[in-house]
């Protein structure tokens, strides 16, 4: 269970999700709240490139998709990008 399943099945969130978690858009861009970058599993260099390309692109960028829902990521703060 992934984060951008997590927003897009609360329904309170505009989350495109286009691609349905296969990285291959980057309409799940969420900005990882400050507190919790550290807790954030090591981003892969295709998830930067595709980051990279939106202009809404900012050091707290991830795709929700890659980011795998944990106990330990109880109480997480994401803000969704907006969409390019």
């Amino acid at each position: 269970f992934t984060l951008m399943e997590a927003i897009r099945d609360e329904g309170k969130f505009e989350l495109a999700a286009i691609c349905g978690g296969m990285m291959s858009c980057s309409t799940c861009h969420v900005y990882i709240d400050e507190r919790w970058q550290a807790q954030m599993p090591p981003m892969t260099r295709d998830e930067r490139e595709l980051l990279e390309e939106s202009s809404h692109y900012e050091a707290s960028s991830r795709l929700s998709c890659q980011i795998e829902i944990k106990p330990e990521l109880a109480g997480l703060r994401v803000t969704v990008a907006p969409e390019d």
